[in-house]
């Protein structure tokens, strides 16, 4: 199914995280949960300062070789009934430094995750991934008022 644009909208403004999925070397999905904010139509994800492996992440490095990839959004229960996820497709790129719209993305990020008071929001040059949507779809068991998730 598609969502309404304002659905779409609203899932991406309230919904805590999302799965991102981009395409690694040897053309392998490579799955991990960010934390995101839509602003200005695009979505971002920073690469903020909670404790990482190394240096250059996996999906930097993915990106940095293939811009497409997607996000997973879901909700289970164990009431089944109450399954929907949402996969929203997107071309992505990295971004640093002078992002444009930094004031608002990082806003957007504090508000919806208050984690950021006491994490860095980035270490070092702040560095993002930086996704426009190019479309999506979407399941539930049920029926699902998209617009008043929370």
């Amino acid at each position: 199914m598609q969502l309404k644009p304002q659905q779409l909208s609203h899932v991406l403004a309230v919904w805590p995280v999302a799965r991102f999925a981009s395409i690694g070397a040897k053309q392998r999905p490579h799955q991990v949960p960010i934390v995101f904010a839509a602003v200005d139509g695009l979505i971002h994800s920073p690469i903020d300062g909670k404790p990482k492996r190394g240096s250059m992440l996996q999906r930097l490095r993915n990106v940095a070789r293939n811009g497409s990839a997607s996000l997973l959004l879901d909700r289970y229960d164990a009431d089944w009934r109450s399954l929907w996820w949402l996969r929203v497709d997107v071309d992505v790129q990295v971004v640093s430094g002078d992002v444009e719209g930094y004031d608002r993305i990082v806003a957007a990020l504090r508000a919806k995750y208050p984690q950021y008071e006491t994490t860095q929001m980035f270490a070092g040059t702040p560095t993002m991934l930086r996704m426009k949507v190019v479309g999506h779809a979407a399941w539930s068991a049920q029926p699902v008022d998209w617009e008043a998730l929370r």
